[in-house]
């Protein structure tokens, strides 16, 4: 029977998830499969991967041939690597404790890696956060001093209005002029 490694849809419209799972390559997709060996969603970010290992490099070794998806997913957790070094000492080109120190190498670069993108996301969305209080608050501060403007412009007229009726202080009243030439 020849069994293909693959995923299997679930979850909702638009928001999928899927099973990664050992299945005869005559079942439907989402149909009867032999074993789960993990998990995928692509929803997140980044993307959240479960796989057993131990059972997928068991199922490798077997003869089962990944779907490009699963090869792919399987490559980034290092399954496909990890049946690689196997592969080598089965061979006879290093023993199984050079296998595993390159896989422990190999997974703590990964690891690595897969850290400094998660924090350079964190740190992308603090910084758009921030970027967009500033613009509110700009923007708020704009709308204050625009308001406070028409107001100031709406009371000038109204205190303006009685000062221009009545006589200017410059300008001397008709009674007081005698008064103020004599007084100098």
């Amino acid at each position: 029977m020849p069994t293909r490694i693959r995923l299997q849809r679930k979850g909702k419209k638009g928001r999928p998830y899927y099973h990664l799972v050992v299945a005869d390559s005559r079942a439907p997709r989402d149909g009867k499969y032999i074993e789960r060996i993990g998990a995928y969603d692509p929803n997140q970010n980044p993307a959240f991967i479960e796989v057993n290992t131990d059972k997928a490099l068991d199922w490798l070794q077997k003869g089962a041939q990944p779907s490009d998806t699963c090869r792919a997913i399987l490559s980034y957790t290092g399954v496909v690597y990890k049946n690689h070094l196997a592969n080598g000492v089965k061979k006879g080109a290093f023993d199984q404790a050079e296998a595993e120190r390159r896989f422990d190498i190999w997974k703590n670069e990964k690891t690595t890696k897969i850290e400094g993108k998660k924090s350079k996301l964190a740190q992308g969305a603090e910084a758009a956060q921030k970027a967009r209080i500033e613009a509110e608050t700009k923007k708020a501060a704009d709308h204050a001093a625009a308001l406070s403007a028409k107001l100031a412009a709406a009371e000038a007229p109204a205190v303006e209005a009685p000062v221009a009726d009545e006589p200017a202080a410059d300008a001397p009243a008709e009674g007081d002029a005698p008064a103020e030439a004599a007084a100098e």
